[in-house]
């Protein structure tokens, strides 16, 4: 009996477990039990003649609370809790149902329910009759987060809705997060304003109802630019009211992330302080804060600037003592230094830290001046406060700048070293790692002495930029001098450093423009893991320059893992390298067909080509693993010309069947730019008897802005071939309407990942419908990928889509069973 092979199993086409070739039904099963075991979720496997169960893992049993050989045997038609599974499966029994996907419920022996996500395959083996594997996943965890946090987002707007006063949320950008009605009320917003997501709406909107708006949205633009600021403030409206404004910034593991602005009317308040000031005059107008106490420091009488001070109203003020409100070093009464300055000297002076009532602080500066009666006793103390916030934040703006680099604002190597060891200690209590980068601009002082230090810092801004854009907020980029920039990933190994390294290459690689001047640039880093390559902070900046240095001997333009790390590598690589080369030569290469679907008749109209390939001792291997590999290594170019050879071979035999379809190829950057790409191509096609027009290459976007002339160029050789030409994955590169209006394309591709959560994801959804508009206008078809359910093909054809392919009609199959899917289709 030939290997199982499994319908749904992504774009990998037939499974093929190592070079196992179960010899007898029983054996199958024994196989697919010993594959199953090994699972993390439940799998069961049932027989389809009489639905029994024939094979169960342990988590499945787990799952129904039962050992995994009481359920060997048993009816699955048993095990149905809801209608619709007994449903499903009398339809199997039926032969009318074949896969399912959906959530459902077990009961266990005690009556317990659980919640699982289930999917139900069918699997076939050679020479056997097909099983089904019903896999199955535990999502009770994953509801009673659900649940969880459905209750503590209720209490946080519950929260929010019984203050007083008007609360609202915003991002590091001014982004609305969140707003209380009470916010609503004081700023009188409209009712579009509150049942449309409209952020620049509401912003317009409170500057138009201030007094003097252009003052309003720069004191925003200040606030907007120190993420750290605290900030109270008085606002001035239209009609009379007058709001007091305190925002303060939102913290998440240290870094600020957000922003708290809270209002509250003080109309009222700043009335009664008018009068106080008309009758007080000095006492009134002072900005400081001034209290008046009898001999016993009670509080008589307190200046408005007293009430921001501390956030209590003067009636608050007024019988309590004063060193309650302010509190000082000690209890006056009981303070000798203040009570020998004021008897001696009739003053006191220090810092204290204000304690306001609504529990925020702030530093302020207090005096306190006694004041004698006739009889040289004490009758009153005046107490002055000033807020010392703007000085102290200056203090702040000091300590930051010994801790950042002036230029582009990063941390610089004093910061750095000190997360560098926080992250250290942090790593040997979890027993993790984490990754440090070393990037180093490469020829940047070709541009320093040719366009001068000036126009050099400016790319340093840019190159900065870019980088921050590649991390994580928990990481930190520093740039420890010139054009050197050094990487902390918290929490990464080598595939996270990996990931990271391959995502900064790819931006460095974007065009710069800098003053109307267009260039590129490019950088080399060095990876350093701890702990493996370095237990210290200085050994692990040394090892990643040290590798930073390998990749500048070996090229520049690429990264490199420290000596040990790189040295794996690079064994995997060439193992890699080696195995696609004797597979290509022994056959064990295969191409795979997903056909492509018109979705106003729902016919097969076309089919791409995808590569497969089965190591006897890898097993199947993605191509999202080889193809970067044979491109690195230049093995892209004779592999891809073996493609594009079987397509053409492919598409003669199926047509002298009757079968005439468009047949798309994946063409690499590097196969496209290589010099004889389009003449090989060219022989290939007078050697073929199959037309031109039935052959379509999909280019990635990133082809398209490489070598613009001479990308623009071939592309027309091509087109004057009769080849039609698609963008493949259309939006997740670097779009561009000047290459589609250019470039003789004829198709855009809407990558699957903006198809996946459509209709359902507004974004998705909206960039979908953006780039069917798009086409169109242009006059080119669209094709989407990864259509995986009925209500996505729906909605794509609602929006104008012209063709679709996905697992809602097929994986990529054999050439035989695509035939034969083609012929049984087009016979209904």
């Amino acid at each position: 009996m030939g290997p199982p092979t499994h319908s749904p199993a992504a774009a990998t086409g037939s499974l093929a477990p190592g070079s196992a070739r179960p010899s007898d039904l029983a054996d199958c099963i024994a196989f697919w039990q010993d594959v199953i075991e090994g699972l993390i979720e439940g799998v069961l496997v049932v027989e389809p003649i009489e639905l029994r169960i024939v094979a169960a893992n342990r988590v499945a049993a787990e799952l129904f609370g039962r050992e995994a050989p009481e359920l060997i045997g048993c009816p699955v038609v048993d095990l149905a809790v809801v209608p619709e599974d007994l449903f499903f499966w009398e339809e199997v029994a039926a032969g009318r149902a074949q896969d399912l996907h959906s959530e459902t419920m077990l009961r266990q022996p005690d009556g317990t329910l659980v919640n699982v996500q289930r999917r139900v395959s069918r699997v076939h083996c050679h020479h056997h009759p097909s099983h089904y594997f019903v896999g199955l996943c535990d999502q009770s965890d994953r509801q009673a987060a659900e649940t969880e946090l459905e209750k503590l987002v209720a209490e946080l707007r519950a929260t929010l809705e019984s203050t007083g006063d008007g609360i609202l949320v915003t991002d590091l950008d001014g982004g609305i997060r969140g707003f209380n009605q009470r916010f609503a009320e004081l700023w009188s917003l409209p009712d579009t304003l509150l049942t449309e997501r409209d952020d620049a709406g509401v912003h317009d909107w409170m500057a138009g109802q201030t007094q003097d708006a252009r003052a309003y949205i720069a004191r925003i633009d200040d606030i907007l630019r120190e993420p750290l600021l605290e900030l109270t403030d008085i606002i001035g409206l239209t009609k009379g009211r007058v709001l007091e404004r305190v925002t303060l910034p939102q913290f998440a593991r240290g870094n600020p992330i957000g922003r708290v602005y809270s209002f509250r009317d003080i109309t009222q308040r700043l009335a009664d302080e008018q009068q106080l000031k008309l009758a007080s005059g000095v006492f009134g107008a002072s900005l400081d804060a001034i209290m008046i106490t009898g001999p016993d420091f009670l509080i008589e009488a307190a200046n408005p600037a007293c009430e921001r001070l501390t956030g209590f109203a003067t009636a608050e003020l007024i019988g309590q003592s004063l060193e309650r409100i302010l509190p000082l070093v000690g209890e006056l009464g009981s303070n000798d230094t203040i009570a020998r300055a004021l008897e001696q000297d009739g003053f006191w002076q220090g810092e204290t830290q204000q304690q306001k009532k609504d529990g925020s602080a702030i530093p302020c500066l207090m005096s306190l001046v006694r004041l004698a009666d006739s009889d040289g006793k004490p009758a009153n103390y005046i107490g002055f406060a000033k807020d010392l916030s703007e000085t102290v934040a200056a203090r702040q703006r000091i300590e930051q700048l010994a801790y950042t680099d002036a230029l582009t604002g990063l941390p610089n190597r004093v910061q750095l070293s000190e997360r560098i060891e926080f992250a250290i200690g942090f790593a040997r209590r979890e027993h993790s790692s984490f990754s440090v980068l070393f990037i180093d601009i490469d020829r940047f002082k070709q541009i320093n002495d040719s366009l001068g230090h000036l126009f050099g810092d400016q790319v340093l801004i840019e190159v900065a930029r870019r980088i921050t854009g590649c991390l994580r907020r928990v990481d930190t980029t520093a740039r420890i001098g010139g054009d050197e920039f050094v990487l902390l990933l918290h929490q990464s190994d080598a595939a996270g450093a990996e990931k990271t390294a391959r995502r900064l290459l790819e931006v460095m690689s974007l065009p710069f423009e800098i003053e109307g001047m267009k260039f590129s640039l490019g950088c080399s880093i060095g990876v350093a893991i701890y702990p493996e390559d370095g237990e210290t902070l200085d050994d692990l900046i040394k090892n990643a320059d040290s590798a930073m240095y390998h990749v500048k001997e070996r090229g520049r333009g690429d990264f490199g893992f420290y000596q040990r790390q790189m040295n794996l590598d690079l064994l995997t690589r060439v193992k890699v390298e080696h195995a696609l080369r004797e597979a290509l030569g022994q056959q064990r290469i295969h191409l795979a067909y997903q056909p492509q679907l018109d979705l106003r008749g729902d016919r097969v109209i076309g089919a791409e080509a995808l590569l497969r390939w089965t190591d006897p001792e890898m097993g199947v291997v993605s191509p999202a693993e080889f193809i970067p590999i044979a491109e690195e290594s230049g093995f892209i170019i004779p592999l891809g010309a073996w493609a594009l050879r079987e397509v053409l071979r492919q598409g003669e035999q199926w047509n002298a069947r009757g079968i005439r379809l468009t047949l798309s190829v994946n063409v690499s950057a590097v196969q496209f730019h290589h010099a004889g790409f389009v003449d090989s191509l060219v022989e290939l096609l007078k050697a073929s008897t199959l037309p031109p027009s039935q052959i379509e290459l999909e280019l990635t976007e990133s082809i398209l802005i490489q070598h613009v002339d001479e990308t623009l160029e071939r592309l027309k050789a091509l087109a004057d071939l009769g080849v039609k030409l698609a963008i493949d994955d259309f939006g997740t590169g670097y779009s561009s309407l000047g290459y589609l209006k250019r470039f003789p394309i004829h198709k855009l591709k809407i990558d699957q990942s903006f198809v996946r959560d459509i209709p359902g994801d507004e974004s998705d959804a909206a960039i979908s419908k953006a780039v069917i508009n798009l086409a169109h206008s242009l006059n080119l078809r669209v094709i989407a990928e990864g259509v995986e359910n009925e209500s996505q093909r729906q909605f794509l054809l609602a929006a104008g889509c012209d063709e679709y392919q996905g697992y809602l009609c097929s994986p990529a199959v054999a050439p035989e069973e695509f035939a034969r899917m083609v012929e049984r289709l087009s016979s209904k």
